[in-house]
């Protein structure tokens, strides 16, 4: 039976993984899939935690493969590269490769659109952020890291409001529930609500 969070990869010339062990390639050469998550999750962690004292600024949707790149530089050689292959998700394709710049230029209108709003307005903030975040993750435009580089997207875009915003609160399942249930259904209000729940002064 498909589990709604699975993942589903059109890839037949074996572009990520090694053909015999299925694991990412990476610039570590390891092939043991805990082993690779692990040092996935601390290397990322310590480029995160960069960009709170360092922050990447927020120019358009280019600026996602800045993000993408600073966090999984010393793990893929593709890091903030657009992804090479077709992706799903509970069988259920995200956006088409062949029609990436449309979605950018989407992307990019949101982004516009988030600019003046008042920064002490948080329901529309809170709202307009949900609209990036469901897009950015229909575009899902990398191979690994999308759910991270999104989320560090919208904290920078909270920042620029003055806000703090947690998506990705330690050992907090619910949030977790929460924010996978609302992107994989595009279900904008659920993401809004989560959201303006989630930022904070």
């Amino acid at each position: 039976m498909r589990n709604e969070y699975d993942y589903q990869y059109i890839d037949p010339d074996y572009t990520y993984t090694d053909p015999q062990t299925g694991i990412l390639r990476n610039l570590a050469g390891i092939t043991d899939r805990e082993a690779l998550i692990f040092a996935e999750t601390a290397a990322t962690t310590k480029r995160a935690g960069e960009l709170k004292t360092r922050p990447i600024c927020i120019k358009d949707s280019s600026s996602l493969f800045a993000i993408h790149h600073h966090l999984f530089q010393d793990i893929y050689d593709w890091a903030g590269k657009q992804r090479a292959v077709e992706i799903s998700k509970g069988g259920k394709q995200f956006f088409p490769r062949s029609h990436f710049a449309n979605a950018q230029r989407h992307i990019d209108t949101l982004i516009a659109e988030y600019r003046p709003i008042d920064k002490n307005d948080k329901e529309k903030l809170a709202r307009k952020l949900a609209e990036i975040l469901d897009t950015v993750n229909f575009l899902h435009p990398f191979r690994e890291g999308n759910g991270r580089t999104q989320r560090e997207f919208l904290r920078l875009l909270a920042r620029e409001k003055g806000w703090t915003l947690s998506l990705n609160p330690p050992d907090n399942i619910e949030i977790y529930e929460r924010h996978m249930a609302g992107t994989i259904n595009d279900d904008v209000e659920a993401l809004a609500r989560l959201i303006c729940e989630r930022l904070s002064k």
